[in-house]
């Protein structure tokens, strides 16, 4: 196994090939149910549902609905309800496919912190107990703002000529979302911290603050990064709160991994390698590894190459590796 190397593919094929117990932590950002298209990340159609055709040079993404199910607008009916919950439950089976080769890729007593919305985190932690995990807290990453969606009551009411919209004001169908959640799960230890810690040298958090508090399980205060213009991702994550998660669940050696199997525009792989720590990425789309690789080399190293072509997996004897 290479590591400091990005490979382009599903990384529920990807990750059959790395050795099992061989990586620290996995810190990821997969797409959420609301992205969940054909059970990978649609680049097309994340294009196709950005704001540009209504604001010029926009690029807020349109996600308060799970794509891929069939259940934008509609009559909230019996037959509405049934295929949203096929939908969660296909999302669901999905992550609990990629777990399982997460896991096995994991030392006993490593890390798996996964991104999702309050609406699905839920979803994501059945899942990944379903692959072997065991729960160990909910971190919420409060962002700089949060805008509301949904029906406004009052508005809609005023629209329709009701007489006593007045008495709705302030009645909405959801609450502004300004947070995300991480969960964050832990694959078994070898009967306790401390025979796992000094077998493997992992299973615990790193607690203390600059300032000599101890961590909470609510982070804040984390500054958007400057924009890229060539990183024409969508939800890009602060390299400061990359930085955090990765201080937190991983010890400060280059003999310490992080993977990360949805690596997005790289993130979580520049935030290892600002910290001194290895990295594994996996990534799907093509060009969102060239990405990668310029972020990489603006920031003095590059070790992946990336080739804009097709790719069909096989066995690992197929898979392009970049280096």
């Amino acid at each position: 196994m290479q590591i400091e190397r990005v490979y382009l593919g599903d990384c529920r094929d990807v990750l059959k090939t790395l050795e099992e117990h061989s990586v620290s932590a996995c810190i990821t950002d997969p797409p959420y149910n609301y992205e969940f298209i054909g059970h990978k990340w649609n680049d097309e159609e994340i294009k196709r549902r950005t704001c540009r055709a209504r604001a010029k040079d926009s690029k807020t993404l349109v996600k308060n609905i799970p794509y891929g199910s069939g259940l934008a607008g509609g009559v909230r009916n019996e037959r509405w309800y049934k295929r949203n919950r096929e939908n969660i439950l296909q999302y669901q089976n999905w992550c609990l496919e990629w777990g399982k080769q997460v896991f096995r890729v994991l030392k006993p007593g490593g890390i798996v912190a996964v991104f999702n919305s309050s609406r699905t985190v839920a979803h994501v932690q059945v899942a990944l107990e379903g692959a072997g995990f065991y729960a160990r807290d909910c971190l919420v990453y409060r962002r700089p703002s949060g805008i509301p969606k949904g029906l406004n009551l009052h508005a809609k009411l005023l629209q329709k000529g009701f007489e006593n919209h007045d008495q709705w004001r302030g009645w909405h169908s959801c609450l502004r979302n300004e947070w995300e959640a991480i969960s964050v799960l832990q694959k078994p230890l070898e009967q306790n911290y401390l025979n796992t810690f000094t077998k493997y040298e992992v299973g615990l958090f790193y607690t203390e603050n600059s300032n000599g508090s101890f961590q909470s399980n609510i982070l804040e205060g984390i500054p958007r990064d400057s924009s890229e213009d060539f990183n024409i991702h969508c939800t890009i994550k602060p390299l400061a709160l990359m930085e955090k998660l990765i201080e937190m669940f991983v010890p400060p050696s280059s003999e310490h991994i992080v993977i990360d199997p949805f690596a997005g525009s790289g993130t979580t792989l520049l935030a290892a390698k600002n910290l001194g720590r290895s990295y594994i990425g996996i990534e799907i789309v093509p060009e969102y590894v060239q990405i990668i690789e310029r972020r990489l080399m603006l920031n003095g190293h590059s070790q992946c190459r990336a080739e804009n072509r097709a790719l069909a997996i096989d066995g690992p004897e197929n898979l392009p590796l970049f280096d």
